[in-house]
């Protein structure tokens, strides 16, 4: 008997501009220079590490990234622009990169990673 490993499935990206644009924001608040203020924003909003939409309700991507912030758009227009089946992309990629973050700082912001 084989065994075959997990493969996500490739789903389309219907809107790829904003989704790109949206993408390109998260993972330059998941850069080394960013990420810190980010989690630090979360504590200071007391936003849920994994409440994506909250993260974008309260502006927080658009506060870490300085390229977004000035680009004219925010992260929720671009989030609208989405469809149903994007958005569920885009918070898998965004938890995803969540949860690669170092253990050292997800134990330090023990806090905002509880699902209590």
């Amino acid at each position: 008997m084989s065994q075959v490993g997990y493969e996500q499935a490739s789903i389309a990206i219907e809107r790829p501009e904003a989704f790109s644009a949206l993408r390109s924001s998260v993972e330059r608040t998941f850069s080394p220079a960013n990420v810190e203020k980010f989690l630090k924003k979360l504590v200071s909003k007391s936003v849920n590490v994994r409440d994506f939409e909250a993260v974008l309700q309260k502006k927080l991507l658009e506060q870490v990234d300085a390229t977004l912030a000035s680009s004219g758009t925010t992260a929720v227009s671009l989030w609208q622009q989405l469809t149903v089946a994007d958005q569920g992309q885009m918070r898998e990629f965004y938890l995803t990169r969540l949860e690669e973050l170092d253990n050292g700082l997800r134990k330090k912001y023990n806090k905002i990673y509880r699902y209590y």
